[in-house]
């Protein structure tokens, strides 16, 4: 018996994986996991003090009872995953997308799971070990998966898709991001497009927003016809209008079974209608009634600093500040001025690894902030001080000095958009709004 044989038959007897010794259980099954900055070979003996059935390891020299030794403690992990995977008979829904995904995956969480027990990726655990782990956590009495996958490299999504195996396939958006490890636009279209070609090989589906020609053009390009379609005119879609009573996203629809229908939610931006009306295509394929789908929508409220409204003592403030890249921000700002509020402030942090066109796309966002009329803009990031010279914003280089300025020179009766890439740490700030 070769060393994966003996790994899942430890699954089958207790399915857990963890590559975390502050958090094994007795019986788990612990990986030892390489990164930059650590080594969890070390750990493999405090993996089994700790109770552990299996310590599966990449260096020769460990070696005792319960120790397995693989060529790759990662490739083993996904190779385990695949072995599961494989034993899954029920459908499994692949979304992946530059902007939006884990929003649209919850949505499509909270839809589904008003009639199905679901299985999804917790928080946004999409990467080589998080997809993997996702997997690995399923439940055998699960009746749908839905699985993200990020990318920050050409076949990201290849190797990811090869281990989850979608039956469906979901992309979001293309856009102007990563383009450290993509190199171009074009990159980031061909990444996100091998889910496409996984779920064309495959036989499966792809739902796509017939309303984003980028999209449609990949589908086009790989000869997908297999294809379910959503989009505001593709479902009659009306964006309401906002103001301080009413400031989520509420969208009537004029189409077939969803004519007459108002969906609202406790989500901010116009940019998320897209992400709803996925939810709700997917809603309706998987046959969940129409009310649910209204109720699971307006029940979902975000907690991850995506797409959050937050009335303070002195200020609504939209906290959108997750992460950031030249297309959702110009999407948050262009949202952001449809407020038919009074005083208006941005707080906007770097956009990272946007490689060589990083100053490039950071002044068109301080062009687009002071075209759109925003009252008043501060600027956090070096990226954002390095290009903005004489331009009427507030500049500093990282949150913590915008926290000292906030802390004397308080924002009151004020809309208050805080957007950035997650390194800028904007939510440091939130308390002072």
């Amino acid at each position: 018996m070769d060393a994966l044989d003996i790994i899942f038959q430890q699954y089958t007897k207790n399915p857990k994986v963890t590559t975390d010794t502050r958090g094994i259980a007795p019986g788990d099954i612990f990986f030892a996991l390489k990164g930059a900055n650590f080594d969890g070979n070390a750990f493999a003996g405090r993996a089994l003090e700790l109770g552990a059935a299996l310590t599966v390891v990449d260096d020769k020299s460990i070696k005792g009872d319960r120790i397995v030794y693989v060529e790759n403690s990662l490739l083993a992990l996904q190779e385990l995953a695949r072995m599961y995977r494989r034993t899954l008979n029920i459908p499994f829904i692949g979304l992946t997308g530059t902007n939006g995904k884990t929003t649209t995956k919850e949505l499509i969480v909270a839809v589904l799971s008003s009639k199905y027990k679901v299985a999804a990726t917790k928080g946004n655990l999409n990467n080589q070990i998080g997809v993997p782990l996702t997997i690995l956590s399923i439940p055998f009495d699960a009746q749908v998966a839905v699985i993200e996958m990020g990318a920050n490299h050409p076949l990201d999504i290849d190797e990811l898709t090869s281990i989850a195996m979608p039956d469906f396939g979901l992309i979001t958006n293309v856009g102007k991001a990563h383009f450290e490890g993509f190199g171009s636009f074009e990159g980031v279209k061909k990444t996100k497009g091998e889910l496409y070609d996984f779920v064309k090989k495959k036989n499966g589906k792809i739902f796509i927003n017939s309303a984003n020609s980028h999209l449609v053009q990949m589908a086009q390009e790989r000869e997908i016809t297999n294809t379910i379609s959503y989009g505001l005119g593709e479902m009659g879609a009306e964006i309401l209008q906002k103001d301080l009573d009413h400031p989520f996203l509420r969208l009537n629809l004029s189409k077939g079974i969803l004519d007459g229908i108002m969906l609202e939610t406790r989500l901010v931006g116009d940019y998320n209608a897209d992400n709803v009306l996925a939810a709700v295509t997917i809603g309706l394929h998987f046959d969940v009634p129409v009310e649910s789908i209204r109720a699971s929508l307006l029940a979902y409220t975000p907690t991850n600093n995506r797409s959050q409204l937050m009335r303070t003592e002195n200020n609504l403030v939209i906290v959108d500040c997750y992460n950031a890249n030249p297309t959702s921000m110009e999407a948050a700002i262009s949202n952001f001025t449809k407020f038919n509020v009074g005083h208006k402030v941005a707080i906007l942090g770097d956009m990272l690894e946007l490689g060589d066109a990083s100053a490039v796309e950071h002044a068109k966002v301080i062009d687009l902030a002071q075209k759109m009329g925003v009252d008043e803009v501060m600027l956090v990031g070096q990226e954002f001080v390095s290009v903005s010279k004489n331009v009427g914003a507030i500049l500093f280089m990282t949150s913590e000095e915008l926290a000292e300025y906030l802390r004397v020179n308080p924002i009151v009766n004020s809309l208050v958009l805080v957007k950035g890439s997650r390194g800028i740490k904007l939510e440091n700030v939130l308390s002072l709004l």
